[in-house]
């Protein structure tokens, strides 16, 4: 059945809203848009929601294909490295499709096993533009370790959104987990990498896969970094996807397993697109254990301009460490990154070192499963 053209432009609108406003003013309009139609005609008994999900998933992706979403950064857009090192481009796929990724090799890479950091962009960005905001691949070249950034296709999501939210891509060896672990495994394959530091990070979407890569593979990943991200099992469709940004409950059908490896998580406290309580449940899982504040952390970066924050350092009950930043007036963007990308908050603090810094302190144990 063809979609009413005002129906259709209603959706538009919400995920117009959804990129620039938020998922409150997202999910208003698309009350409005599945309510508008019959309330006009003055029928009292329209039902709030489709009768289905399947035919909500519908109606948000075709708004998705006819809505403009690349405002910040066109998806062809690409960037220099400005770095001695190697970064091209490569194609996986296996049986739940192709991604292409870029992949960055530090000039200082030789006979010595790497660390490999695998970097998940979020909506409407690419890896070159994740690259470049993030600054990892100088990063990569100053402290010697190997960078490699999955691409989302837009056949797979419209806004080159990671489907952290669908069932079918939550799970060990299925739909794209089974393809970022087999980009991380080619990488591991083809170049000497040390396979008690591999981990896994991202922003937004990509942050909110991090967390689905480091629980569906804690065998693979050896710690992972969600920046303004959602919780493994916080959506188990668009429905509670937008449910869960907005700050409202969700599934957490995971948050009383015990933690299996290291987490570092950043959020802006005045993030509109990700509710804070996301990076609170992040590190729900801790909570068992030791909880300390930083006593610099309230202070650090304020009288050189950059954003203070809070930071929590965890340990859960059975060792297993995390650390949650949270940054004063921020929004959703990758503290302390490049105005060379979209999506980043020069003001800091810089996400970039921090999680570094964590990472290279969290190695996988010899024999950890």
């Amino acid at each position: 059945m063809k979609m009413n053209e005002d129906f259709l432009k209603s959706m538009k609108e919400a995920f117009d809203l959804l990129r620039t406003k938020g998922p409150k003013e997202a999910t208003a309009a698309v009350q409005r848009a599945l309510a508008g139609s019959k309330a006009k005609a003055g029928n009292a008994q329209t039902p709030p929601m489709p009768q289905s999900a399947n035919e909500w998933a519908q109606a948000w992706t075709q708004a998705q294909s006819h809505a403009n979403t690349t405002p910040h950064a066109p998806a062809e857009r690409t960037f220099d490295a400005d770095t001695p090192g190697t970064f091209s481009t490569h194609t996986f796929s296996n049986s739940a499709g192709q991604r292409q990724y870029k992949l960055y090799v530090p000039a200082v890479y030789k006979s010595k096993p790497l660390p490999l950091i695998v970097m998940l962009h979020g909506c409407t960005q690419n890896a070159d533009d994740f690259a470049a905001g993030t600054r990892m691949n100088e990063m990569a070249e100053r402290h010697g370790f190997i960078v490699v950034y999955p691409n989302q296709s837009q056949a797979a999501n419209p806004s080159t959104c990671w489907n952290w939210f669908k069932p079918a891509d939550q799970q060990r060896d299925q739909g794209e987990p089974s393809l970022i672990a087999g980009i991380t495994r080619e990488v591991m394959a083809r170049y000497r990498v040390d396979p008690a530091r591999v981990y896994v990070a991202g922003l937004s979407a990509g942050g909110a896969m991090a967390d689905v890569m480091l629980k569906t593979s804690p065998d693979l990943y050896a710690a992972a970094c969600v920046h303004s991200g959602l919780a493994y099992g916080s959506a188990k469709g668009l429905p509670s996807a937008l449910a869960a940004m907005k700050g409202g409950k969700a599934h957490r059908s995971h948050s009383h397993v015990e933690p299996q490896r290291p987490l570092i998580v950043f959020h802006g406290d005045a993030d509109t697109t990700v509710h804070p309580s996301n990076a609170t449940a992040l590190v729900a899982r801790f909570d068992a254990g030791v909880t300390t504040l930083s006593p610099l952390s309230h202070t650090a970066g304020t009288a050189s301009g950059q954003r203070g924050c809070t930071v929590q350092r965890l340990v859960a009950a059975n060792g297993v460490e995390a650390e949650y930043w949270s940054i004063r007036g921020a929004g959703h963007a990758w503290a302390g990154g490049s105005q060379r990308g979209t999506y980043t908050d020069p003001s800091g603090p810089d996400a970039t070192a921090e999680m570094l810094r964590f990472f290279l302190a969290h190695p996988r144990a010899s024999g950890a499963h």
